[in-house]
């Protein structure tokens, strides 16, 4: 055997304890090492372990007390004594492989493939606490197939079950914790951070996975840089600068608190705050970063922390520690040394003096009340479950019936000689609970349900910082994640309670839409209004959201209101004004009606076909009714009436006029000698005239009803945001020939009334005629681009605008002259004054 053995090595401190099955474990009792240079020409010295760690001996301590407890315990693994072997690794590879091969060989040396524990079963490794030291570990004991449970590495490297076998964890991987960081980012509403990682397993695994989450769920990573552990000053002056240059407000920070703390104090040399720290578990907890100086730096910190349960009798356990009682634990003077800042002294020197202060020596029968808090207890409880969990793993080996068994032909393993692989069975399908109610089980992975705390940093009492415990986290496949924050309990830094904000760019609010600025990460955006037509109801938002076809966006543009709707409605200034004039107009004629019927033997009146005046009259009265039809709902019978209504009575007037137009011309060429225009000077002529022209337009409109009619429409385009009701015109060319030809009938009268003007006639209306045919295309002239340039009512008041124009410019230019002789000269209308007129023109 000595021959195969290794050299031996000091393994560092160990507590030990025999039993009929051993338990062993690994622990960071002290957390720095003192490196020596090495030449190679002696034999190395022995690691150098500083730093006593509190947390980490209560960690230890958990081991035994829950060793003890089991023992105790008649309900589990009853007549079974456990063991125990507890071991300080250092935070260093060399001690960790040195315990778990010392461990594994049963004595003081490492003797590989050898085991030396006299017929006592060895159970497994609780431990290690950091990711790199139980992967090689892990990569030991899976070669035997030794369960190992670790209470405290995290890295996702782990749950590959083809290179760690036999590895287990009490805490969650760290892919659950990312994904629940990235998730804590999210539900604070911070887009822009940045992230620090140690350069291990645990820092640079991590860094991954929570830079993918974040960048998932739509924030930016403004910098991810590295703590690099290999460098005394962990790279903090270049991550100072980094932080002090960044305008993230928040960073998430995945190292442990001695890594950490290098950081924090540079932070604090330079007076650097005003930052959320986000921990991750290993320091969300830490006494380390707790002390008061710290807390202008790391006030209102929020992370995951382990989760918290309950060990009742820990404490009262714990404070029983006495180096009088406890001789076999080497550690326990150290950690009296601490805890009552004394030392031991030597026999010479009862005082010691150091740095000018007097250190009292320590007597030992100080009375210790160190009472683990709720937070000191997170890991120490994390160590109690894996221990129970083997003893669990035991008792059901232990009741194992023969021919029920899970190995071969129903086997079973005894307990005082099985196999590592046999336990490893056991281990896998432990399902049991725990004292404060928690089910406790692996999966396939190897990993626990996933629970974590949400802690959030806040001044103590004593000024100190501690974690306050504002939520929860837990991902399981069933019900998938829950997230759950008492966000009334956080307090941010310098006490406020509302969320501190960390973004590239301002939230854009509702009514914008976030417009990315090329070159730029995706949070780094600028705010766009939103364009015509479309609404955001909610703040950063990608896109605009268009309304419905009947709704418009309001002045905000962050909702959709019903579109108002636009037709010439009486109601309103424009359409009574409108329809009172016609009204008003229309009476004109009628007026003037009754006066030539009142007059009609007077030679004026009579004058030019009286018959033909008063059916002009008729028409023009029926001209400005007709603009009723465009004033009010566009109902589908009116769209199909008012513009063929208003085409034939247009054409009855305009034809009318061209008719007494084309009767002034045969009249006076009647009257020369042996003129054959006799025959023609009869009513005959002037009613064929009118019924010709009105048939045309009657074609025409016939034509426009059969092939493409008139129907009301809402336009929704035409002015935004408004609902125009209107009469779609149908076929706009039967429009414009139904409109030309009344513009060619007028043509044609005004032309002939222009050229008898001056015709030597007291009677002649010619140069009436002229004037308001002239006025007629005037009107009509100008409406076509006022018409085309309208939107809405307005295009219909043109409209109307124009037929009252035109029609009053007949009513004024032609009858209007007559009237004022009837009324007012009726000296002037008598015969013998215009045979007179008559005589002084010849």
């Amino acid at each position: 055997m000595a021959g195969c053995s290794l050299p031996s090595g000091n393994t560092g401190g160990s507590i030990n304890s025999p039993g009929d099955v051993i338990i062993g474990g690994t622990f960071q009792v002290h957390s720095k090492r003192v490196d020596q240079d090495q030449h190679f020409t002696s034999k190395p010295t022995e690691l150098q372990c500083q730093i006593f760690a509190i947390e980490f001996y209560q960690t230890m301590r958990a081991l035994i007390f829950a060793v003890e407890e089991i023992n105790a315990d008649t309900e589990i693994l009853p007549n079974v004594t456990l063991g125990f072997q507890a071991l300080d690794s250092c935070n260093t590879l060399r001690r960790a492989a040195q315990g778990t091969l010392s461990m594994l060989s049963g004595g003081k040396e490492a003797i590989p493939n050898y085991h030396c524990h006299d017929g006592t079963p060895f159970a497994g490794i609780v431990g290690d606490s950091g990711s790199t030291r139980s992967i090689l570990m892990a990569q030991i004991l899976g070669l035997y197939r030794y369960p190992q449970i670790s209470y405290f590495s995290t890295s996702p490297v782990l749950t590959n079950r083809n290179l760690f076998p036999s590895f287990f964890r009490t805490i969650p991987s760290d892919e659950f914790q990312m994904k629940g960081l990235a998730q804590l980012i999210d539900h604070f509403g911070w887009s822009w951070l940045g992230i620090l990682a140690i350069d291990g397993e645990y820092g640079q695994f991590g860094l991954q996975l929570v830079k993918q989450e974040i960048i998932n769920s739509g924030a930016c990573v403004a910098f991810a840089e590295t703590i690099l552990t290999s460098q005394p000053d962990r790279n903090a002056p270049h991550l100072i600068n980094i932080i002090k240059k960044s305008t993230a407000k928040v960073v998430i920070v995945i190292a442990s608190d001695t890594d950490f703390v290098v950081v924090v104090e540079k932070l604090l040399r330079q007076n650097v705050s005003g930052h959320i720290w986000v921990a991750s578990e290993a320091w969300a907890t830490s006494d380390l970063l707790s002390e008061e100086r710290f807390k202008g730096i790391l006030l209102g910190s929020i992370g995951f922390a382990i989760f918290h349960g309950k060990m009742p009798r820990f404490g009262k356990y714990f404070n029983s520690l006495n180096p009088s009682k406890d001789v076999s634990d080497p550690f326990i003077t150290e950690f009296w040394e601490q805890t009552f800042a004394c030392t031991w002294p030597s026999e010479k020197n009862q005082v010691i003096v150091m740095d000018n202060a007097t250190i009292s020596p320590c007597a030992g029968n100080e009375m210790l009340y160190v009472q683990p808090s709720e937070e000191d207890q997170r890991l120490s409880l994390n160590v109690y479950t894996a221990v129970y969990a083997i003893a669990w793993a035991l008792h059901n080996l232990l009741y194992c019936k023969p021919g029920t068994g899970p190995f071969y032909l129903g086997g079973c393993a005894n307990i005082s000689s099985f196999q590592p692989w046999q336990l490893l069975h056991y281990i896998k399908n432990v399902n049991f609970k725990t004292r404060d109610g928690r089910q406790i089980f692996f999966d396939s992975a190897g990993n626990p349900p996933a629970v974590y705390d949400i802690v959030n940093w806040q001044v103590g009492a004593r000024g100190m910082l501690e974690q306050v415990t504002v939520g929860s986290y837990e991902f399981n496949g069933s019900s998938g994640k829950s997230f759950n924050i008492d966000s009334a309990k956080i307090l941010w830094f310098n006490n406020n309670t509302q969320i501190p904000p960390s973004q590239c760019s301002p939230s854009c609010p509702s009514g914008y839409r976030k417009v990315i600025v090329p070159g730029k990460p995706p949070c780094c955006y600028e705010c766009a209004r939103c364009p015509q037509g479309q609404i955001s109801n909610q703040t950063d938002a990608a896109e605009c959201q268009p309304c419905s076809w009947d709704t418009w966006p309001n002045l905000q543009q962050d909702r959709c209101l019903p579109r108002p709707t636009e037709f010439l409605s009486y109601e309103q200034p424009l359409g009574y004004s409108l329809a009172f004039s016609s009204v008003f107009l229309g009476l004109t004629p009628l007026v003037i009606l009754g006066i030539f019927v009142c007059n009609n033997k007077t030679p004026i009146v009579r004058a030019n076909n009286y018959s033909l005046s008063c059916l002009l009259l008729l028409s023009l009265f029926l001209c400005f009714l007709c603009s009723l039809g465009f004033i009010g709902y566009p109902q589908p019978e009116k769209c199909l009436l008012r513009q063929v209504a208003f085409g034939m009575v247009f054409a009855l007037c305009i034809s009318c006029v061209l008719a007494k137009t084309i009767t002034v011309v045969i009249a006076f060429n009647a009257t020369k000698p042996g003129s054959r225009l006799r025959k023609w000077t009869g009513v005959k002529v002037s009613y064929c005239v009118i019924g010709f022209c009105i048939f045309v337009q009657l074609c025409v409109c016939g034509i426009w009803l059969i092939l493409s009619p008139p129907f009301s429409e809402l336009d929704a385009e035409t002015k935004p945001g408004i609902i125009i009701i209107n009469c779609n015109e149908g076929s706009a060319t039967a429009f414009w020939c139904m409109l030309g030809y009344l513009g060619f009938l007028a043509s044609i009268s005004f032309i002939v009334a222009f050229l008898a003007r001056c015709l030597p006639d007291s009677f002649n209306e010619a140069k009436l005629i002229t004037f308001s045919m002239l006025a007629f295309l005037s009107v009509w002239v100008s409406f076509i681009p006022a018409y085309l340039s309208a939107r809405g009512m307005y295009t219909v008041a043109m409209e109307v605008f124009a037929i009252l124009s035109s029609s009053w410019a007949v009513v004024g230019c032609i009858f209007v002259p007559k009237c004022y002789i009837v009324l007012f000269r009726p000296n002037m209308n008598s015969r013998e004054h215009l045979l007179g007129k008559s005589r002084i023109q010849n």
